[in-house]
């Protein structure tokens, strides 16, 4: 088995400096603000100011592990941040911190737990200005707070601690958050970029989440599903927002993540022919269900649900306890007026939406993997697009594609992923094992590495996937299935080098 240098190199990115070259390597366990230091010690910049990193072209690369490498003859360049973009940081905290604090305020009444978070924002704030308002330490700040609600949550009703981010009073009623009314830029899509949009080769690293949004809102548009269910506009952008706003900020389980899904299946839906096969409420279904699959996800998946026995598994009995929250968040999204994209289509229609939407959510359990698979095989070779049943369990196996359809690919944009899931399954077995749970060994960092994390999975779960899929729709073969193979030899390849690294040598 290889070892983790086999499979986690450091990277080197190099800076332009008063004209000269600087070399700057550094190990992708490094935290943002790390890399943040060691750029301005090596651009003679002081320590605590706010920066900028930009390529060539001028455009701002993001400051942390999963940046893009350059190379010498592509140097980045790192710019101070004025004055004005530090005070707006600042602006926006107070803002944020503001509004968790009324959160607060309505959602607890008792003095103690008042004064409690008084004391706790006042910490906060007084570490951010200390470290100079980084915006790494704003997320730290953000995260502080959501495990203080958590802790408060457990102690006001003396229940089993949830990993969700949702708290449920004695009526099952959720207590909202409150939101500043939605808005976000409008971008204009060139051509390029909606052409790029079709294909599963598009590489969603690169946008920004307000350019994501409006990659969503545009393939909704695309798609005819605004004109289709009368949706307002202004509303589809609310609810696209509040989608966005309750994806944490897990490394793998995401709104990126969200999105990603969300352009396979647009992709999916034109290289497929899907629009002359199936209905616009099946189109509908597909993409919404796509946008919602993951809502709300804690970064733990089910088995630790169950044995940990929190609130969520506790909830739902055991049963696919994280999607039927993910279920549970999406409609309570959509019953706020404000975010109810359904809000001019008939009832019986809505309830037909929901249920769909939901079965498709629930499809994406791995412990279903095996029954809806071999429901699609007994239906694929005398596939009928008129048939309901078969609609609907094509549909089950489109989002169960996409919901794992990394590994199809370019491999600079698959890899990324795998570095992404990988830190979140080591979080989760760190925790398992102080809390004496059991772990699974493709999640333990001390047993798994990259190949043998991939090889198993894209040979025995993508590729026979991919390949029923493909009985029905030949012409995903070279842009999907193709990839696959070429990504399980790839990690066979690294797993025989890991190997023969390891081989101990003859005596």
């Amino acid at each position: 088995m290889g070892t983790s240098s086999s499979s986690y190199s450091p990277k080197t990115v190099y800076l332009d400096v008063d004209g000269k070259m600087q070399k700057v390597i550094f190990s992708r366990y490094c935290s943002p603000c790390d890399i943040r230091e060691l750029l301005c010690s090596s651009s003679n910049i002081a320590r605590n100011t706010a920066i900028s990193l930009v390529n060539s072209e001028g455009a701002l690369i993001s400051i942390d592990p999963t940046m893009p490498t350059n190379t010498p003859n592509s140097q980045y360049k790192v710019m101070p941040q004025s004055t004005g973009q530090v005070g707006d940081k600042e602006d926006m905290f107070q803002n944020v911190l503001s509004q968790v604090a009324e959160q607060f305020s309505r959602a607890f009444r008792i003095n103690e737990l008042k004064t409690e978070v008084t004391n706790r924002l006042a910490m906060l704030e007084k570490r951010v200005e200390l470290e100079g308002l980084k915006m790494v330490e704003i997320e730290k700040c953000k995260n502080d707070l959501r495990k203080l609600r958590d802790e408060m949550t457990s102690k006001g009703g003396g229940r089993v601690t949830c990993g969700c981010k949702y708290s449920f009073t004695e009526d099952g009623k959720k207590l909202s958050p409150r939101r500043d009314v939605p808005n976000y830029p409008k971008y204009t899509l060139s051509q390029e970029t909606i052409e790029a949009l079709k294909k599963p080769t598009f590489d969603v690293w690169h946008w920004e989440h307000n350019e994501m949004l409006s990659c969503l809102e545009y393939m909704y548009h695309d798609l005819g599903l605004v004109k289709e269910f009368n949706m307002n506009p202004i509303t589809l952008k609310r609810w696209l927002l509040g989608i966005q706003e309750n994806y944490r900020n897990n490394p793998f389980h995401n709104f990126r993540h969200c999105f990603c899904v969300s352009q396979m299946m647009y992709g999916m839906i034109h290289l497929c022919n899907l629009q002359e096969r199936l209905t616009m409420t099946d189109m509908c279904i597909l993409m919404t269900a796509a946008v919602c699959h993951d809502l709300d996800h804690p970064g733990y998946n089910n088995t630790y649900q169950i044995n940990a026995h929190t609130e969520l598994a506790v909830r739902y009995n055991d049963i696919s306890p994280l999607e039927n929250h993910h279920c549970a968040v999406a409609f309570q999204i959509i019953s706020m007026p404000e975010c109810n994209i359904f809000a001019n289509i008939e009832t019986e229609a809505f309830k037909h939406l929901r249920q769909a939407i939901i079965t498709l959510i629930l499809a994406t359990d791995m412990a279903r993997h095996g029954e809806i698979l071999d429901s699609f095989k007994q239906n694929v070779d005398n596939f009928d697009f008129t048939n309901q049943k078969h609609v609907t369990c094509l549909k089950l196996v489109l989002i169960k594609c996409c919901d794992i359809s990394n590994e199809v690919r370019p491999t600079e944009v698959a890899e990324p992923w795998l570095d992404c899931l990988l830190e979140e399954y080591f979080m989760q077995s760190d925790r398992e094992k102080s809390e004496g749970l059991p772990v699974a060994s493709f999640m333990d960092r001390d047993k798994v590495t990259k190949p043998t994390a991939q090889i198993g999975f894209i040979k025995f779960v993508l590729i026979p996937m991919f390949e029923t899929v493909m009985k029905l729709f030949p012409q995903i073969e070279e842009i999907m299935v193709q990839p696959l193979r070429d990504s399980r030899d790839h990690y066979e390849e690294l797993k025989q080098i890991d190997d023969a690294m390891t081989e101990p040598l003859p005596t």
